[in-house]
């Protein structure tokens, strides 16, 4: 194997890491389609949009939207392209994404609702909340960063030209080297190897010009400069304990977060003990526990 695909596979794997029982009966839940996003609604009350990350199914809320009942009205969305869902032509995935789900709210009179986000679905609810401040009740942000090559040390420049690489080496990988990327990926994704081989079969089903687009896009962005124009308070839950054998502690990435949200007023950073990317999977008490206190305080 080439050192270029070697290299495209490690960036791969360290930039989705950070970036990839319902309690209500089946009969109270309901979907819709809205601008090629497909939409579950479960339950009655407070509204909570729900987005998954990077090649993500929308089933990674299910079980937070259960254990967050009763009294909440969950949206969890499934993003085009991704986990099977069907892709959508766009020449700026995030930016397609930001318009539909901000129309969305339009569309179903979903006054000032929460926005919950994880990886790139929490890139996108930062989107959501500085394009239009005010619009936006609060925001949760699970594990991702408003600049995810600063891990890296690059500058917004280095990052762009880092990113259109990066897209052109995942478009041009071979079906073994992409299944490959896919797995070593998954491997910082969850404690539990159940929910790793989940996350490689979504990897493995979404569309590969939306997974290379989007994940450049994540890459060669940089969103701290719009930190300041969210009003909404925000919650953001980090995790670090997949990279404990490359040195990372818990107060080294707490530090990281910090200064990368510094610019966001306001915002509340908290970590997990032990839990991996998907937090919702591996630390699901201490995450739903948080959630319902923040959505809870004055």
């Amino acid at each position: 194997m080439s050192v270029r695909k070697r290299s495209w596979m490690g960036l791969f794997g360290a930039a989705v890491a950070i970036a990839t029982a319902l309690y209500v009966s089946n009969s109270e839940a309901a979907g819709t389609e809205f601008r090629d996003l497909r939409v579950e609604i479960v339950g009655q009350g407070r509204p909570i949009v729900m987005i998954p990350g990077l090649n993500s199914a929308a089933s990674t809320w299910t079980e937070t939207c259960a254990a967050l009942q009763p009294g909440v009205q969950c949206h969890i969305v499934q993003l085009p392209g991704f986990a099977g869902a069907p892709a959508v032509a766009t020449d700026h995935f995030m930016t397609g994404m930001l318009d539909r789900l901000l129309a969305y709210l339009d569309d179903r009179q979903l006054a000032k609702p929460v926005v919950m986000g994880h990886s790139l679905g929490g890139t996108l609810a930062l989107q959501m909340a500085a394009e239009k401040p005010g619009r936006i009740e609060r925001l949760v942000v699970v594990d991702s960063l408003p600049f995810l090559a600063g891990l890296r040390g690059m500058s917004p420049e280095a990052a762009k030209g880092a990113a259109a690489a990066m897209r052109q080496q995942m478009v041009g990988a071979t079906p073994a080297q992409w299944e490959a990327g896919a797995r070593q990926g998954a491997m910082g994704m969850s404690r539990t190897p159940a929910n790793g081989e989940r996350v490689v079969a979504w990897s493995l089903a979404s569309d590969r010009a939306t997974s290379a687009q989007a994940m450049s896009e994540l890459w060669g962005e940089d969103l701290r400069p719009l930190l300041p124009r969210i009003t909404a308070p925000t919650l953001v839950l980090g995790a670090w304990a997949a990279f404990e054998p490359m040195g990372s502690t818990l107060e080294s990435t707490r530090r990281i977060f910090e200064t990368q949200y510094a610019g966001l007023n306001g915002v509340k950073v908290v970590m997990s003990q032990r839990g991996y990317h998907f937090l919702m999977w591996d630390d699901a008490d201490w995450l739903v526990g948080e959630v319902k206190g923040f959505l809870a305080a004055k």
